[in-house]
């Protein structure tokens, strides 16, 4: 098969022949992907009780006037400590299902399993406590800020609502006097929300939680059809995708709108490439099919969407021209003829969404506010601070503000190059679009100035549906699942209370050891090698 070309059904990654098929579990491996399931539940259900004294909850915890739930908030430690032991208990669980998904095997698990698992894994996570970040809070208090008829592209939650007002009370310190970062598709919505529940933080963040379900909900509908169209297993694309526990902590407990932004995206690819034949550098190029071209709009307008909620998104539409212009003979005409199109369509949607907001283009002028954070998981901040740290060490003066700038200008011009040859690559067919544009994401964001856990989804749930060798998806679980402990729970810093980690860690480490021996006759194995997929 071509690398990029759109197909139809499973197909072998690298001869475009129909994938052999595999076997149902046997008997033996289903009772491990019960004890799977389980053991992957009950961590779930432990995040979802320490999420009552450990999650990011607002300043005015309701969990403190309700009898029983209150106990967890004023045993913090004992909380987190459950937390922990819910976080690894779920990601390890999620390696022993990975184990059990590989493709390649000769029996692995099958799509309504995979279903079945996401559903009792995520179930009791619907019901926690905003955890591993506040930013649900920001947005809350920054579309109160949208309702009352001012601009949230201009003053923050501070000076618009005031300090005493609950909904900026719940914002971190650090973001109330900052403006809105999102698009203003994210913000109507959420302006939606505003007008339903008002000032009540509970029901807004419960609104949020749906409309980052729906998200989640567009992700798992994508992943499996873009992996089939990709000659990807389905099934491990939904394990390294959907139950990867970055969407899970994230996504649906951390309630970000990245799960918005990104299903939007997928779904607007898919849609896009409902239609489009498959295609080799040699051709033949079929003429445009019925519908072709007006799916090929439909998917772009999803993906601005998309992007309407979070920029990075609009990098889809680079990379889904690249398929059209590969699918319409794979000349230079054709690409910049496409690019026209796609770029009068995505500045038409664009407008619409902002115009129809009352806000105008404001949101273009903030979306570097984060970059006020000095994010240490961000290579270039972490590469400028090594530099200031450096100086200092030789006597050269304190220039750690200046070297993180110089460092950060750097990888500003570095992340949008390697797109750009990713771009082109993926046009000479010398990768698949999807890679690449996974990859770019992940370009562009880990060169960017603050770089979150959550940020990597961007490139992993492209990549989870093209990428094909097993020392891509052995990295990638290696990554998610190191970032998913990286994070505490409480989405705060532990100033002035660090001695509560080294308990909580060795707490959380004990109880899942003895569940680990309970369960130790029913780990699911190290399967045969197999050849990448």
């Amino acid at each position: 098969m071509a690398a990029g070309s759109a197909v139809r059904g499973d197909v072998d990654e690298q001869s475009g022949a129909p994938a052999a098929s595999t076997g149902p579990l046997d008997e033996r491996e289903r009772k491990q992907l019960d004890v799977v399931r389980r053991f992957g539940t009950v961590g779930s259900l432990l995040l979802a009780v320490g999420s009552l004294g450990a999650g990011a909850a607002p300043v005015f915890n309701p969990v403190w006037s309700l009898p029983l739930f209150s106990l967890f908030s004023r045993m913090p430690t004992v909380s987190i400590a459950l937390a922990f032991t819910g976080v690894f208990m779920i990601v390890l669980a999620w390696l022993g299902l990975g184990r059990l998904s590989l493709p390649g095997r000769e029996r692995m698990v099958s799509s309504p399993q995979m279903a079945r698992t996401l559903i009792m894994w995520t179930a009791p996570l619907v019901f926690t406590v905003p955890m591993f970040s506040k930013d649900v809070y920001s947005y809350l208090a920054q579309s109160e800020i949208a309702a009352r008829g001012l601009d949230p592209y201009t003053i923050g939650p501070a000076e618009a609502l005031g300090n005493a007002d609950p909904l900026t009370r719940a914002v971190p310190t650090m973001w109330r006097d900052t403006p809105s970062p999102y698009g203003p598709l994210f913000i109507t919505i959420s302006k939606g929300i505003t007008w339903v529940t008002g000032d009540h933080v509970v029901m807004g963040v419960g609104f949020h939680r749906l409309l980052a379900l729906i998200g989640f909900a567009m992700i798992v509908w994508s992943l499996p059809r873009l992996a089939r169209r990709f000659g990807i297993n389905p099934v491990s694309a939904l394990w390294l995708g959907a139950a990867n526990p970055l969407v899970l902590f994230h996504l649906v407990v951390g309630v970000h709108n990245e799960a918005l932004a990104i299903g939007l995206m997928l779904v607007g690819v898919e849609l896009a490439l409902k239609r489009m034949p498959r295609v080799t550098p040699d051709g033949p190029f079929p003429p445009w099919q019925q519908g072709e071209l007006l799916w090929y709009g439909i998917g772009a307008t999803v993906i601005t969407l998309g992007a309407a909620v979070k920029i990075p998104a609009a990098l889809a539409l680079g990379f889904l021209g690249v398929m059209i212009a590969r699918r319409w003979g794979g000349r230079w005409t054709h690409l910049l003829n496409t690019a026209a199109v796609l770029m009068v369509l995505f500045l038409s949607v664009l407008t619409i969404a902002s115009l129809g907001s009352g806000l105008g283009y404001g949101w273009a002028t903030t979306l570097t506010t984060a970059n006020s954070i000095k994010s240490w998981m961000a290579p270039m901040t972490a590469l400028g601070f090594g530099a200031g740290g450096l100086g200092i060490l030789l006597g050269l003066g304190n220039h750690i503000d200046a070297a993180i700038m110089v460092s950060r200008m750097v990888g500003t011009l570095i992340g949008p190059l390697l797109a750009a040859k990713l771009l082109l690559d993926g046009f000479r067919w010398r990768l698949r679009p999807m890679i690449g544009l996974g990859a770019a994401l992940g370009a562009v964001l880990v060169f960017g100035a603050t770089v979150q856990p959550w940020y990597l989804l961007w490139a992993a749930l492209p990549l989870a549906v093209a990428a094909g060798n097993i020392r891509f998806r052995t990295m990638a679980t290696a990554i998610s699942a190191a970032f998913a402990v990286a994070l505490p729970p409480t989405g705060t810093t532990f100033d002035g209370r660090t001695y509560q980690l080294p308990y909580t860690y060795v707490a959380a480490a004990l109880i899942v050891l003895l569940a680990l021996f309970l369960v130790r006759h029913h780990i699911p194995g190290r399967p045969p090698r197999v050849a990448s997929w």
